[in-house]
């Protein structure tokens, strides 16, 4: 009987220790299947972090490549645009070169020479375009007068601010002929002599003929303007004239004519703004400096 117990416990063991080396096996297998499995995934995690270093280092080029690529477009762009705004800078100068050019090709350059004994106007010279003055601003009505289409507006202009501040100024001689001029100065010979070279010039040498240059009196005087410069309105014409481009042609002292208060000559804005800062006279200036302002001749 205790044999049979005996052997049944041995039986027991066995079994169980056969049961323990197999789940012992079993476990290692097992182990030993995770342990490659590990091995496996850390080697694909490497290769991932391998792959992923370098797919990072190639977007990094890339980047860099594109930014670099970016910065020469900007900058071919920016050279593209100088060039171009240089270009333009450059077509709209010879633009403006070519029309400043027209513009002197078909200024009359005779309007701003320095006549009165120094030049001469030839008997076929008129003025490109004449247009005749409004009779308001006229003392004798009965008699049209006529100036350079160009001119009219600025004369308009001073003598209807004047009016405004009441100054009365009215218009006694305008554009004059050559013909007109030598009938005139033979009538002043016979009258005056050798004295009529002193307040009037030649055929030729007028600068009425420019139809430029005007004789101002007024309503009271009439055709007797020898007095003018006893009034208002040759005061205000002194201190206001050259705002609308007309200067004095004949000042006090000057070498050519007799002090004539009563004959102004337009020479544009410019021109008689300098002349009246620098209190100087036309007619001596040098005639270079007096052409650089043909261009500008009518600018308002």
């Amino acid at each position: 009987m205790k044999t049979n117990v005996t052997s049944r416990i041995s039986l027991v063991f066995m079994i169980f220790a056969i049961c323990a080396i197999g789940a012992v096996s079993y476990l290692g297998y097992q182990y030993s299947l995770i342990k490659k499995e590990k091995i496996s995934l850390e080697m694909e995690l490497e290769k991932l972090k391998a792959d992923f270093a370098s797919t990072t280092q190639k977007l990094s080029n890339d980047i860099e490549e594109f930014r670099n690529l970016l910065i020469t477009t900007q900058g071919e762009k920016v050279n593209a645009e100088q060039n171009a705004r240089n270009l333009e800078g450059a077509l709209d100068g010879m633009t403006n070169t070519l029309g400043l050019y027209q513009k002197l090709t078909t200024t009359d350059r005779e309007v701003l020479s320095k006549y009165s004994k120094v030049y001469f106007l030839n008997e076929n010279y008129t003025p490109k375009y004449l247009t005749p003055i409004p009779p308001k601003y006229i003392y004798d009505q009965t008699n049209e007068r006529m100036i350079s289409s160009d001119v009219l507006p600025f004369l308009q202009k001073m003598l209807d601010d004047a009016e405004t501040f009441g100054i009365d100024i009215k218009i006694a001689s305008a554009f004059r002929s050559f013909s007109t001029q030598g009938i005139l100065k033979s009538a002043y010979k016979v009258t005056y002599g050798s004295g009529a070279n002193k307040f009037s010039a030649d055929q030729g040498y007028s600068e009425h003929q420019l139809g430029t240059t005007l004789d101002f009196t007024t309503a009271k005087l009439g055709a007797n303007f020898g007095s003018f410069v006893n009034t208002t309105s040759y005061l205000w014409l002194t201190e206001n004239a050259y705002k609308y481009g007309f200067i004095l042609s004949y000042p006090k002292n000057n070498s050519f004519y007799m002090f004539e208060p009563w004959h102004w000559r337009f020479v544009g804005k410019g021109l008689a703004l300098r002349l009246h800062d620098e209190k100087r006279n036309f007619y001596d200036m040098e005639q270079r400096d007096i052409n650089e302002y043909l261009l500008t001749l009518f600018n308002q």
